[in-house]
């Protein structure tokens, strides 16, 4: 039994227990909250006991194991590190950090202390990512990849009437890019590694975080073409072109319909269904990592967690996205 600590009370954290419930090895044993009383509301919600309202003071109980850590983009690597340090595995929300050299710092805390890192992204742990995978022998050799996450922030209502919530905030590392884009890139790096070069526009608001964006990345041989935004909509699927046919992604977020169009007009559908909630999958993989004594997953590895977050700052830093966490 896993015994897990979580940081953050907001629907991310239901979302994670509700589908880490799911598991056997899964038992949550304390809740930290900035606030005492959210955290209490947070743990009499989900019927446990233990609240802290400083992460130091958690990192140290004995009372957890691993810690779900889904605070505020821009606290991730000060929280996990401070987890790590303490000897708490730590399985830490998409985007793992703010920037490449706090996912660096991250890596080194938890090869030094021998325990568990991982992201949780959801995505390539589905069994319709594992379809995608398993699909790519039979369009030959690949052209390009189509990733496309759009989707208009409720937020950006509130944020057009002048009322800026955290969502479109640069001090919580927030943003388009690091929100939904992330969906996109990381797949991408898990299937065909590091891009040579990368290419990037976007729409900047003026709290500071991009709107939406595009992205083109080379590789050897093929290209790879991302579009995301958080202030429109977007209904097209996601694409993996081959020169014998095309894999039709329903969402590259959460792919569940996963399709071949093959070029001689046949379609076949090669989709893998969930058994469980989304989240039930990245929460399998890290448990299974404990138990076995691995340091770090084969599928979110350090490596390409790494990949994607050097992506996202060369990103950045091309359609001027600037956070705080930048400047340290």
């Amino acid at each position: 039994m896993i015994r897990f600590g979580v940081i953050g009370t907001n629907w991310i954290t239901d979302a994670f227990l509700k589908a880490a419930g799911d598991l056997e090895d899964f038992k949550l044993g304390a809740v930290y909250s900035r606030t005492e009383e959210k955290g209490r509301e947070f743990a009499g919600k989900h019927g446990v006991h233990t609240v802290f309202t400083n992460v130091e003071e958690m990192a140290k109980s004995d009372v957890i194991d691993a810690v779900y850590v889904a605070s505020p983009n821009s606290f991730h690597s000060k929280h996990a590190i401070t987890l790590m340090n303490h000897g708490k595995h730590v399985l830490c929300e998409k985007p793992l950090a703010s920037n490449a050299e706090e996912v660096k710092e991250m890596i080194e805390a938890a090869k030094a202390n021998k325990i568990v890192l991982m992201e949780a992204l959801k995505s390539t742990m589905l069994p319709g990512f594992k379809a995608i995978q398993e699909s790519l022998p039979k369009i030959e050799t690949i052209r390009r990849y189509v990733g496309n996450y759009c989707q208009y922030s409720s937020r950006y209502d509130a944020y057009k009437e002048g009322n800026i919530l955290n969502a479109f905030k640069p001090q919580f590392s927030n943003g388009a890019l690091m929100d939904l884009g992330t969906y996109c890139i990381y797949p991408l790096v898990v299937l065909f590694g590091k891009p040579i070069s990368v290419k990037a526009s976007g729409v900047m608001l003026e709290s500071g975080v991009d709107g939406e964006g595009s992205v083109l990345l080379t590789y050897e041989s093929m290209e790879a073409v991302i579009t995301y935004s958080k202030i429109t909509d977007s209904f097209l699927p996601s694409e993996i072109q081959g020169e014998k046919g095309s894999i039709i992604i329903d969402r590259i977020h959460t792919p569940e319909k996963v399709e071949i169009r093959h070029r001689d007009g046949s379609v076949e559908d090669v989709s893998q269904t969930a058994q469980h909630e989304p989240m039930y999958y990245e929460a399998k993989e890290f448990i299974s990592l404990i138990k076995q004594g691995k340091l770090e997953s084969d599928i979110n590895s350090h490596e390409n967690s790494l990949t994607v977050m050097e992506i996202m700052d060369e990103v950045r830093s091309q359609i001027g996205v600037v956070y705080p966490s930048d400047r340290k």
